[in-house]
Parts: structure tokens; sequence; C-alpha cells
């Protein structure tokens, strides 16, 4: 018998972590410092807060290397980091440590610093995982559900249960395999979650679901 998905959403608190940073040296000591969540929210906020644009700026540190320190090559290639080929938050915390060391060494991560009242200040988000009344035992019902869910809930299982709560995976495609519905799981698996909208995202999982109801 097949077992019951029980759709989650979840409540975000922002915090500031009393950190700041005014030139490069100081944002990798920053980087290297701060807890997992921050480096989560600096890389994942926009597509968050922003559901309805399409999804690929450049991170918080990609977007500040460009504006407050005008070092475009910089932020250009933590610009290209492919986030979604990253299954753990130190893994990603440390490919952007690579980058920064790779561009020079400490005097000439001093050398720049941004003006008063630009500097870096990094955040953090501490999430609160909230039941929902909507639960589905087969892909009917699942279809069903996924139509009526907030953007809250979609991107929790979605984005959060795979990097920040380092899953590997998705909710909705490890349900779909457990359930014995492997060929949409695996093909859940292979949908890229950034290069479209989350409602598009959406629309694009239910039409994969209801081929298989």
């Amino acid at each position: 018998m097949p077992s019951t998905f029980e759709f989650k959403s979840r409540l975000n608190l922002v915090e500031l972590l009393g950190i700041r940073a005014r030139n490069i040296l100081e944002l990798r000591q920053g980087l290297s410092s701060v807890p997992g969540s921050s480096i989560y929210h600096h890389t994942h906020r926009f597509l968050q807060q922003h559901h309805y644009l399409f999804p690929e700026p450049p991170n918080d540190f990609a977007f500040w290397i460009r504006n407050a320190l005008a070092l475009d090559g910089l932020a250009e290639r933590l610009d290209s980091i492919d986030t979604i080929s990253f299954h753990r938050i130190e893994e990603l915390r440390s490919r952007l440590l690579v980058i920064l060391d790779q561009w020079g060494d400490r005097e000439k991560m001093r050398f720049k610093a941004c003006n008063e009242g630009e500097e870096f200040h990094f955040m953090s988000s501490r999430t609160f995982v909230l039941p929902t009344s909507l639960h589905a035992s087969n892909l009917r019902e699942f279809s069903d559900c996924l139509r009526k869910i907030s953007f809250d809930s979609f991107y929790y299982h979605i984005f959060e249960a795979r990097l920040r709560l380092e899953k590997d995976e998705n909710d909705f495609s490890i349900w779909f395999i457990s359930n014995g519905f492997e060929e949409l799981g695996k093909k859940m698996k292979r949908l890229d979650p950034y290069t479209i909208t989350l409602d598009g995202l959406r629309k694009k999982i239910l039409k994969l679901v209801e081929t298989y109801v």
C-alpha cells in the first residue's frame, strides 16, 4: 500500500549575524566561519523572495563584489557557480572559498575596500517547518494537492529538502520512487529547478505526474 505524502510548509526568520565585510579578505573570513544556513540564505534568497521572476540572478556575494567593490571579473566567477551541482552546503562553501583564494593573496584581498555604509552583512535564515492539511496517498491526490499548496510549501519540498537538508533528492522524487513510480521519480530528479520560475516548475511537474495518473 502506498505511503501517504504529507505536504509541509515553512516560515523563515531572517537573522543578522553581526558579521560584516569591507573587503575580500573579510568576506572570505566570514564565509569560512558562518553557519551553513547563512551560505544557503545568500545563495538562494532570490529564489525564495522573487519566485515570479526568472531565477538566475547573481548570488549575494557576487552582487556585492560587483556593486560595492567593482571587481567584475571576480563577480563573474562567482556568478558562474552551478548551484544545482552541489549536494552539500559545505561543498558549496568550499567552492566559494576556492574562487576567492584563486583571485589573490591576502594583501590583494585587502587592497580594495567598499565605501562606508556598503559593507556586506552576513545573514542567516531560521526555518520553522509547519504542517498543512494536505496529504496524498496516490498520484491523483498528489496532483490535486500540488495545485493547492503555497509557494512556501513547494519551495520547501523542492529546494530545501535537496540542499539545505542535504537529502540529495527532492521530497517528491523520493516519494514517487518509494511508492513504485521509479520512472516518474527519475524524471522528477532530472528536472532543473534553477532554470525556471517556481510557477513554471509547478506546471511542469503537474504535467509530468498526470501522464502517470
